[in-house]
């Protein structure tokens, strides 16, 4: 079956009912015929069996075979959070004395595990540009245990070359861990492309809809089942049930929200690209995109969000965000919604100036995500606010 059918039936488990939606199997336990079968389920769980919420849950269970179904990976364990995700695809494969090459375009929270977290617990980081393919040679070492890298950057937009870089770590016998939040399931397929892990927050567009947290890390059973399970289910990092069955009723529209707020993206950049006002349009898409060779090969469409530069700073992208009145100012994305959000004053104001700048955040750059509104409606909202300025 092909990625939007298994979007709508993966791994549907139906109970004696024959319900048409899935169920939501609302429990902390369960409860076992005998002792023995107790027994028998501690020393080896099987694919539909379950002990504890924590460990593992039907509802839960239906979402992980889902995704990987979408994402042809052999594996996936859902978390509660997309950072819960990246924390535990992390941490559970690395120890004292490892060394870890990582891409320095990150969301916030993600270069706070790589900058902070990973180097107090011994762990050796160098962070590199992560378009620069050099670099990434240079960096990556005989001993090296994994790489890391958003496939396309929170908020910068930069696209990576997963194949080139995949070759290079693949080459030194290093993981390949990639955080595919932007260019989502629908638009790159990551595990074809060279990756060994492929880390989701369904938050964003598989949720899509501003309703629930939830995270996914995909990969082969043997790393999943065997290395990450483990970790996440003794730290507390499972998902909702809920949450989990919020996720599958996502994923059946999925692939039809995502092209369409692509398409709008597209739109919304080509009409805002040489604006006066503008002095940067950033979308992987546009040709004008620093990357636009790697994204036209690695991603289907150019994603669902979009990043501008205005012209005055601070105060004009204040301005510009104030005058809105369709948009909405909210540092999440994704969202069925279109949202917008300053980076240098929210999701990335605890870095210092100069580390911003190398990132490409200035003052004046605003992160927008498309939603599912009318284009026209978003485009006369988006030049009207920037002729406040």
């Amino acid at each position: 079956m092909r990625q939007r059918t298994l979007a709508v039936h993966a791994g549907n488990r139906r109970s004696q009912y024959g319900e048409t939606s899935e169920a939501v199997y609302l429990t902390q336990g369960f409860v076992y015929r005998s002792a023995e079968q107790a027994e028998a389920r501690f020393i080896e769980c099987g694919a539909d069996e379950f002990i504890y919420a924590r460990y593992g849950n039907p509802t839960t269970r239906m979402l992980e075979d889902r995704m990987a179904a979408i994402c042809g990976a052999e594996d996936g364990f859902a978390t509660a959070s997309g950072m819960a995700a990246v924390n535990g695809a992390l941490f559970s494969m690395l120890r004292a004395g490892d060394h870890i090459v990582s891409a320095r375009a990150l969301f916030g929270s993600c270069l706070y595990i790589v900058k902070e977290l990973l180097p107090r617990f011994g762990i050796e980081v160098t962070l590199i540009d992560g378009v620069d393919l050099a670099a990434w040679e240079a960096a990556i070492r005989p001993d090296t245990k994994a790489v890391f890298l958003e496939t396309m950057s929170n908020p910068g937009l930069e696209v990576v070359d997963l194949e080139a870089v995949a070759a290079l770590a693949h080459a030194r016998g290093a993981c390949v861990v990639v955080d595919a939040a932007l260019s989502t399931p629908i638009f790159q397929d990551c595990i074809a492309q060279g990756a060994d892990l492929v880390i989701y927050s369904t938050t964003k567009h598989v949720d899509g809809q501003g309703r629930c947290l939830g995270g996914m890390v995909l990969g082969r059973t043997e790393f999943i089942r065997g290395t990450l399970e483990p970790y996440l289910k003794h730290t507390g990092s499972a998902a909702s049930p809920f949450n989990a069955w919020v996720m599958l009723k996502g994923c059946e529209t999925l692939a039809v929200r995502c092209q369409a707020q692509a398409q709008s993206a597209l739109e919304i950049a080509n009409r805002l690209d040489g604006h006066p006002n503008l002095s940067r349009v950033l979308y992987p898409h546009l040709p004008s995109h620093p990357q636009y060779g790697v994204a036209q090969r690695l991603l289907m469409r150019g994603g669902t969000l979009l990043s501008i530069d205005i012209e005055g700073g601070r105060e004009a992208a204040f301005r510009f965000m104030n005058a809105l009145q369709l948009l909405h100012i909210s540092n999440n994305f994704a969202d069925a919604k279109s949202l917008v959000t300053h980076p240098a004053t929210t999701t990335h104001q605890r870095l210092e100036e100069d580390e911003r700048g190398v990132l490409g955040i200035t003052d004046g750059f605003v992160r927008i995500s498309i939603g599912l509104e009318d284009i026209d409606d978003l485009a006369h909202d988006i030049e009207h606010a920037l002729r406040a300025i």
